[in-house]
């Protein structure tokens, strides 16, 4: 079991040629399935199902939101059967959030780009910074869209509620 503070940077960013993610230092992509349990304020639960080069991987996700960007963050790994036994016990909250992800190394940090298949022009790119000061360098050919970290229509539970337009 995880405990610690995560501080993040969410940016919309057109969709970039994955081909040139594909030649950036570490990367590797994945599969995503997300499903968000209803809880407390302040509190968001969930199971998420990760398939990368034929592996699956479960875990269970509790994050205390303590500013605009930052959560605390209690993450475990958890075997198929607990997966399917919290889903099971649980009330859902939305429909299970479908995702690629698309991950490599940049400028110092591990970028992390989302891709919907609600969307076909634009996508989300995170990236863990230090604080919520942190400028990001990016590489060139990321398009910057907005900055919506912290914006709760962008958070992962409520886009599993209510999906958000496109912007272009």
């Amino acid at each position: 079991m995880a405990i610690g503070i995560e501080t993040e940077r969410k940016l919309i960013i057109k969709l970039p040629d994955i081909s040139l993610l594909a030649r950036e230092d570490g990367y590797r992509k994945s599969e995503i399935v997300q499903t968000y349990f209803s809880s407390g304020d302040g509190v968001t639960h969930r199971v998420r199902k990760r398939v990368y080069e034929g592996e699956t991987v479960y875990t269970e996700t509790k994050k205390t939101r303590i500013s605009k960007m930052s959560v605390i963050e209690d993450e475990r790994t958890i075997s198929e059967e607990e997966y399917l036994a919290l889903l099971e016990s649980h009330q859902i909250f939305g429909t299970p959030l479908h995702k690629s992800r698309h991950i490599f190394s940049y400028g110092g940090y591990t970028v992390e780009v989302d891709v919907y298949p609600q969307w076909t022009r634009t996508c989300i790119l995170e990236v863990e910074v230090e604080s919520e000061e942190v400028s990001l360098t990016l590489p060139p050919y990321i398009e910057v869209l907005r900055d919506v970290s912290g914006m709760k229509a962008y958070s992962n539970h409520t886009m599993s509620f209510a999906f958000p337009e496109e912007m272009i």
